[in-house]
């Protein structure tokens, strides 16, 4: 794992974590509830359900977005259209963050705004099914039918397609990648991946370094993992650890965001090793003041903003050929 420049984060991220510290009663993470239940989850989505900023505001960065229903197997989902200003450079499927058990399409609605603006790409954000109620491979699935149909709606347009995540977004964009690959979706170009995991049961040195005090705990992790994860078989499972599958080689162009004091860097450092050595061209980008999850905070913090013009930059370059 490489070596950060700095000692401590960000002084706005501390200000955070000493906010979140009083806030969560002493603790440096999100308060979990003690015992999952539906009253508990409702209550865990609503807080974490919060645009990152006034959704009306965000929207004056594109042309227009709509919400639609989207059919995903026997199932159809909520989902969200983002059309930029000017000439559509590509088509986008993006999956939010939330440990697979939180955050929607709300909470990331000004993140798909900024990526639409910045890439000029129409970008679709897809409401996938939840844990505990949906676990493992649901929202896989769920991801997996999103992408044929973008793929069908490109093919007709004559667009390439690109996927992109964060944190358990980031984790379905690289398997949907992998799928992509064995399926012969051939425009599938890219993968624009925040701070994902990606590594299941082989646990990197980042996740000791950083397990406490930086939000993203080791106490959240196993929590999430066992809301999302029923067998312990699974962790091993390319499509929930893309770093185990089997070949690598032949996977689109990939973008790969970590952040400095997060459990998870160690994580895209070692996917950008191993696609690398397969043949894929990658852009690792670090940015080592900041924490996990600082992608949603966006508003008040540049780095935000950076990685969303960075990200969007360098999906515009893939969609460009």
């Amino acid at each position: 794992m490489t070596e950060l420049p700095v000692s401590r984060p960000g002084w706005l991220y501390r200000l955070f974590l000493l906010w979140l510290g009083k806030a969560s009663q002493g603790r440096d993470a999100l308060p979990l509830p003690e015992t999952v239940s539906p009253e508990s989850l409702a209550a865990l989505r609503r807080m974490t359900g919060m645009p990152s900023f006034p959704q009306r505001l965000s929207a004056w960065q594109i042309r227009s977005w709509r919400e639609i229903m989207l059919p995903c197997g026997a199932f159809s989902r909520p989902a969200r259209i983002y059309r930029p200003r000017g000439r559509v450079t590509g088509l986008v499927l993006f999956l939010h963050g939330g440990g697979f058990v939180h955050c929607d399409l709300v909470s990331h609605h000004g993140i798909c705004c900024r990526l639409a603006r910045h890439s000029g790409a129409m970008v679709l954000s897809l409401d996938y099914r939840l844990a505990p109620e949906a676990p493992f491979p649901a929202a896989v699935e769920d991801g997996w039918a999103a992408l044929l149909w973008l793929h069908a709606q490109a093919e007709a347009m004559d667009l390439d397609v690109a996927v992109c995540g964060d944190s358990a977004g980031g984790n379905l964009a690289a398997v949907l990648a992998l799928r992509a690959r064995d399926h012969g979706l051939r425009r599938l170009v890219g993968q624009l991946l925040y701070y994902p995991t990606v590594t299941g049961l082989w646990s990197p040195r980042s996740r000791e370094l950083y397990a406490e005090g930086y939000m993203l705990t080791a106490r959240l992790l196993d929590w999430y993992g066992r809301q999302y994860i029923r067998h312990d078989r699974e962790m091993l499972d390319p499509d929930f650890a893309p770093v185990f599958a089997r070949d690598l080689e032949g996977v689109a162009s990939a973008m790969i965001v970590t952040a400095g004091f997060d459990p998870l860097r160690g994580e895209g450092e070692l996917y950008a090793t191993l696609l690398r050595r397969a043949g894929t061209k990658v852009t690792l980008t670090c940015f080592p003041r900041a924490i996990h999850g600082f992608l949603n905070f966006y508003a008040a913090l540049v780095d935000g903003r950076r990685a969303l013009r960075q990200g969007g930059l360098f999906l515009r370059k893939i969609f460009s050929g």
